[in-house]
């Protein structure tokens, strides 16, 4: 099991290389000037010491090779740079909407997988009886909501029936948790519904496939307990890619809630990501390209040792 993950985890550095790699000439093969197109939103004019001041202070006046090498010695020292909007180090500008984002995933991922396991299971078992029809129907009205509307039903019905509405201004777990969870806890329920949604369709298609399988029917026929057939051999062998969906949800959870987070006043990384690319924001954007794919990456090391727990053959091959 040991070699097993020391494999997985030594695989992460070079796909993160790789990763570094192609954003980094990405970036520098988009058509234009950086530094001008940055200068031309503010001003129709700028003089060549300011344009050639400005790409001085970012490192942009040097070889590639050199800006790539600094660049991956900042990465290693955990040194994203210096925000082109902000001024301010990329790193302190991730770390005060990082939180946000990650705790309003892991609430979202949490709401969609309580609501699609049963209901994707029930539906598996109840097979074409009204079970399965209203599991079918909560999972494509899940699929064809769009979360931020869900988000402004749920503001409008607060208000209007219950004359409350959610707090506005973010506040930090470990400042207020009720106060946090207040706030939070209604993004979350718009968001794991389209999460659970998806889900549910994927854990009553893995249900449906292993209980047609011959080790089923054995075990059946053996005469063992079907609440233990379907926990101990069912349930397991269908959680391969019903885990894979949700790890990938996760990861997107993480940069993409862009609409989502700005109908419920949340700073989170999704709109630090929009306005970086609005502004023009060279090198912020760079980091949270990055910081998206890294995020994808241990995601799926993640999801490597869950396969390998959930089923030993993957890890001995």
């Amino acid at each position: 099991m040991w070699k097993y993950v020391a494999k997985r985890f030594l695989l992460m550095f070079p796909t993160l290389f790789g990763v570094a790699v192609f954003i980094f000439f990405l970036m520098r093969i988009v058509p234009g000037d950086i530094v001008e197109l940055r200068f031309s939103g503010e001003s129709s004019y700028a003089s060549k010491e300011n344009l050639a001041a400005e790409r001085t202070r970012f490192g942009l006046d040097k070889p590639l090779w050199q800006q790539f090498a600094t660049w991956m010695w900042g990465l290693v020292r955990f040194d994203l740079g210096t925000s082109m909007w902000t001024g301010a180090p990329i790193l302190e500008e991730i770390r005060l909407r990082v939180a946000l984002s990650l705790q309003l995933a892991i609430m979202a991922t949490t709401v969609g997988v309580l609501l699609a396991l049963p209901l994707g299971i029930a539906a598996a078992l109840r097979q074409d009886t009204w079970v399965d029809y209203l599991a079918r129907i909560v999972s494509i009205a899940g699929i064809a909501t769009p979360s931020f509307w869900l988000g402004i039903l749920m503001i409008l019905t607060l208000l209007v029936v219950f004359h409350w509405l959610p707090p506005m201004v973010y506040t930090p777990f470990w400042v207020n948790p009720w106060q946090n969870f207040l706030q939070l806890i209604w993004p979350a329920l718009a968001v794991g519904y389209r999460l659970s949604a998806v889900v549910t369709r994927m854990t009553r298609s893995a249900m449906l496939e292993v209980l047609r399988e011959d080790y089923i029917r054995t075990a059946r026929a053996k005469g063992l307990v079907e609440t233990l057939i379907l926990k101990r051999h069912a349930l397991k062998n269908a959680m391969l890619p019903v885990l894979t969906v949700t790890g990938i949800e996760f990861a997107f959870l993480m940069g993409g809630l862009v609409v989502t987070e700005q109908v419920f006043n949340l700073n989170g990384l999704g709109l630090l990501f929009v306005q970086a690319v609005t502004r023009r924001d060279y090198t912020m954007t760079q980091a949270l390209v990055l910081l998206v794919a890294t995020v994808f990456i241990v995601v799926n090391f993640i999801m490597d040792l869950a396969y390998g727990w959930l089923d030993p053959r993957i890890r001995y091959r």
